[in-house]
């Protein structure tokens, strides 16, 4: 064979050889069970929304059961579920000499069976401030006595007839950015001769600023 034409073919099989190389070095499929991980990302931006002055209470109902009755005054008593004034915002945004308060009223006590009503003038409670924070303006409200009391204060032996103060202050503002809580002693008192049976009254918590 001429020496050229063994040239040739040495430098086409040395081509083959390249193309299969080539072949063998493409991308290969992943394995079967392999895994393939992605990030997800994502920027949330903080809501710059105003704060708010609410009210919760830790429960919506209370048993009143009896406890310190005499010959002629029946007393049930019970305390009032947990309140709590939550004010989230700042200073800033509290309108300028405000204060807020919390009341509250109660309905006639209603009997399940159609006995006579048993009016909320019969219905007191003594506020016990449980959490004020530290600024000493969060006062609890006075004790509220029945119409079978005689007064422990000027004119309050009225019962929860009206809106009566539970917890209060005279500046939001220097109190915003906290919670508060209260609670209160509830005390029905009734004559002697009050008719058996179950009796439900409602008791109206409002905020107010």
């Amino acid at each position: 064979m001429k020496t050229w034409n063994r040239r040739r073919l040495l430098a086409a099989g040395a081509a083959g050889a390249l193309v299969v190389a080539a072949a063998v070095q493409s991308p290969a499929l992943a394995e079967p069970g392999a895994d393939a991980d992605v990030t997800v990302t994502v920027e949330i931006e903080e809501i710059d929304e105003p704060g708010v002055l609410a009210l919760s209470v830790a429960g919506n109902s209370v048993a009143l059961s009896e406890d310190g009755s005499t010959l002629l005054v029946r007393q049930f008593v019970g305390t009032l579920p947990t309140v709590t004034v939550t004010d989230t915002r700042t200073a800033d945004e509290v309108p300028a000499d405000a204060g807020w308060a919390v009341l509250g009223s109660a309905t006639d006590f209603v009997g399940a069976a159609g006995q006579a009503p048993i009016s909320a003038g019969h219905l007191g409670w003594k506020p016990r401030l449980l959490d004020g924070g530290d600024t000493g303006l969060i006062s609890e409200g006075e004790e509220v006595v029945t119409v079978l009391d005689e007064p422990t204060q000027p004119g309050n032996n009225v019962g929860l007839v009206d809106q009566e103060l539970l917890v209060s202050t005279f500046d939001s503002g220097a109190v915003a950015g906290d919670a508060y809580t209260v609670d209160a002693d509830l005390f029905l008192r009734t004559p002697a001769d009050v008719a058996a049976g179950s009796y439900t009254s409602t008791l109206t918590l409002s905020l107010f600023e």
